[in-house]
């Protein structure tokens, strides 16, 4: 319910991880975009086409999101 105060997502009470994992998985959403409407890997273009860090860059955002998937489970819970 809308006045519910239990059941609605503070952002002051996000961690730094949160924060973090949620920054990386907007920029790879982001990233996504850019690759289906313009075939435009900016990842790709600042860090080399599948250099090391564009690898490492991939990764965390994998990471990011399996995060933030055990975190709305959690939150699903409440």
């Amino acid at each position: 319910m809308p006045g519910n105060k239990s059941n609605n997502i503070n952002m002051n009470k996000l961690n730094i991880i949160d924060w973090v994992a949620l920054v990386l998985v907007i920029v790879g959403g982001l990233n996504w975009a850019l690759v289906g409407l313009f075939n435009f890997d900016l990842v790709a273009t600042i860090f080399g086409d599948m250099s090391i860090l564009s690898r490492i860059v991939y990764t965390l955002v994998g990471l990011s999101a399996i995060y933030l998937l055990m975190i709305a489970a959690k939150l699903g819970k409440k």
